[in-house]
């Protein structure tokens, strides 16, 4: 069985002591929107020098891309054949410690997962910033969108939100979308709403998936293109922060596209890369379900812990409740939801150390037991504390409300059941 290294044990310990440090103490001004969680989370950055590994290595990788973007180029401009060199970088693999490879593989999901122990919401806002914004812009970019827009998002001096979801194309996000782009000279007009966008409100620079109108009369069949947009953009409007049931620190927004001009270097890509527009998005998705696993880890981790503090203090008919056999069962649950949830998290690490990745339908299976597991966890542990699990003081309920956010968040659990099934089906 796959356990820490030492060295991943003190990187645990130490983001751990970072967290009850810097980050329990201010939960309640995360929570109530008094504390943008960005600085909180350019601080751990720092704190762990993560900012300049990442602008070195971004700023060495884009160095290195555009050699082979010149050498692809030279290579075109002199073949006989006119025959097409790739340029584009393959995408890199890692996560917040670094590139994949000499151990580094689990360190971003034991950060997550410390984060999730205290502040879910945290996760989300650095998760869509990092991993989706900025992920999708380093690994489908040019040198030069790389440099424009990746640099920034990687070191988290700008912030950074992933548009693909709108009021009326939740799950259908492809077929139902109706965010268009129009060509006009050699740019594009972009028109259209998103929904429920993390960091939406207040990012700096904001990945959107668009309709290409290219004027066949089957909508649900027109390609997707990814364009770059900057806050402030004539036409581009970012709403407030919308109220939620739960993951209150991370900001939540609708973003209103009219007749917003787009130049044609704003297209992700070489400018036959629009057809990758869906691909870049699967792929999106299914490392964010992935990264569920974590967070449902360290929620189950909190609510456990809690748990079994609570009943061994509280006291009925002059003994602990932890006497109480009803409390042992749910204790008992608890343990083997925490371990099956673990288990995938090592799952997730052994598959990456094997240069491999979680198929979609793996990653919509992980999502699913585990974001269910978190949920049920904390209810649970909330019904353990009584009226008090009911009370914020005693985090519980926070968490729980949190919890629920991942059975919707990453796409519902009820289309994890048709991607699993489609696997199945497939083989």
């Amino acid at each position: 069985m796959l356990e820490w290294s030492d060295t991943e044990a003190l990187v645990q310990r130490t983001i751990r002591e970072f967290v009850d440090k810097e980050i329990r103490p201010q939960v309640d001004a995360l929570e109530h929107g008094e504390l943008a969680p960005y600085e909180v989370l350019r601080k751990l950055f720092s704190s762990f020098g993560l900012d300049v590994a990442a602008r070195e290595a971004t700023e060495a990788s884009i160095a290195s891309q555009r050699e082979r973007e010149a050498a692809g180029a030279a290579a075109e401009a002199t073949s006989d054949a006119g025959a097409s060199t790739s340029s584009q970088e393959k995408p890199v693999k890692g996560g917040l410690f670094g590139p994949a490879g000499a151990g580094q593989e689990a360190m971003g999901l034991i950060a997550v997962t410390e984060l999730c122990r205290v502040c879910p919401g945290l996760v989300a806002a650095l998760g869509v910033s990092l991993g989706l914004a900025a992920g999708t812009v380093n690994a489908r970019g040019t040198a030069a969108q790389r440099a424009r827009w990746g640099a920034e998002l990687a070191t988290l001096d700008k912030i950074g939100a992933w548009a693909i979801t709108e009021p009326d194309s939740g799950s259908d996000a492809f077929g139902g979308m109706q965010t268009t782009v129009r060509k006009q000279g050699d740019g594009y007009v972009l028109n259209g709403q998103k929904t429920f966008i993390t960091n939406g409100p207040f990012a700096d620079i904001v990945v959107v998936y668009a309709k290409l109108d290219d004027g066949t009369t089957d909508r649900r069949r027109r390609p997707v293109l990814t364009f770059v947009l900057d806050s402030g953009m004539p036409g581009f409007t970012q709403s407030r922060p919308l109220r939620k049931m739960g993951i209150h620190s991370s900001p939540t927004g609708e973003l209103f596209f009219d007749d917003v001009y787009l130049e044609p270097e704003r297209l992700l890509g070489s400018a036959t890369a629009g057809a990758e527009g869906k691909d870049s998005a699967r792929s999106n998705f299914a490392t964010e379900r992935v990264g569920v696993a974590a967070m449902a880890l360290g929620i189950i981790e909190e609510c456990l812990a809690r748990c079994v503090d609570y009943a061994n203090n509280r006291k009925l008919w002059g003994q602990p409740i932890a006497d109480f056999q009803l409390v042992q069962l749910k204790l008992a649950k608890m343990e083997v939801a925490r371990m099956n949830v673990q288990n995938l998290v090592y799952r997730v690490v052994e598959t990456m150390r094997a240069e491999r990745t979680s198929s979609l339908a793996e990653a919509s299976a992980m999502k699913l037991y585990s974001s269910q597991a978190a949920t049920e966890v904390a209810l649970e542990a909330v019904q353990l504390f009584g009226g008090n699990g009911y009370m914020a003081e005693y985090r519980v309920e926070q968490l729980a409300r949190d919890a629920k956010s991942l059975e919707i968040y990453a796409g519902s659990n009820e289309i994890q059941v048709t991607h699993i099934a489609r696997g199945l089906l497939a083989n």
